[in-house]
């Protein structure tokens, strides 16, 4: 089980995820936009409290690390994102269920925040694998994953089942320990221009 941790840079602190940070979530994270490809999307209040629960409650019970996002220069909560199928055992997580509020979209605080959380994953925990599932007609989010360095290793088909029965295929991508240095010294230089 790993034990919530803050992680700091120049432009973001992921904190670990409370009930308190529901009224922040709520007054940035309602767009639409936002839930486009999420097979549950949040739509109100009651979604939110319940996406939270449900990301606490996997916390509890070890299998994830949920975070939220805070923007540093103005203290404001702008999205979430969290470790998840966590095996310590084996030295893997996946990092994912990450949305980032449309003001702060394109901006150096999602990079960032991936290099906090590779950096925490490989240099901290010494996790030898780094996972990330998308909708596979999630084209966007798909090449930001490819851009972290990450490896695509293809699509599960008919993977999950939508709230509106659409069948989602899911595509996969990973890092493993070994890439990780050179994916680092890229995203560092990306984020300093």
């Amino acid at each position: 089980m790993l034990n919530p941790v803050t992680l700091e840079g120049d432009y973001v602190r992921l904190e670990p995820l409370t009930s308190d940070h529901l009224n922040a979530f709520c007054e940035v994270g309602l767009d639409p936009c936002l839930w486009t490809w999420i097979t549950h999307p949040v739509r109100n209040r009651e979604d939110f409290a319940a996406y939270i629960d449900s990301a606490l409650k996997g916390q509890e019970q070890g299998d994830m690390l949920p975070f939220a996002t805070i923007e540093r220069s103005s203290g404001t909560v702008v999205g979430c994102t969290r470790y998840g199928s966590i095996s310590v055992s084996h030295k893997r997580l996946e990092i994912g269920w990450t949305w980032i509020a449309p003001p702060w979209q394109r901006t150096a605080l999602n990079t960032e925040a991936k290099i906090l959380m590779l950096r925490h994953a490989f240099d901290t925990l010494g996790c030898n694998r780094v996972e990330w599932k998308t909708d596979a007609l999630n084209e966007r989010s798909r090449g930001a994953i490819l851009r972290l360095g990450a490896k695509a290793e293809g699509i599960h088909r008919s993977h999950m089942q939508a709230e509106d029965g659409r069948l989602r295929d899911t595509a996969y991508f990973s890092m493993i320990r070994s890439e990780w240095p050179e994916a680092e010294k890229r995203l560092l230089a990306r984020l300093s221009r």
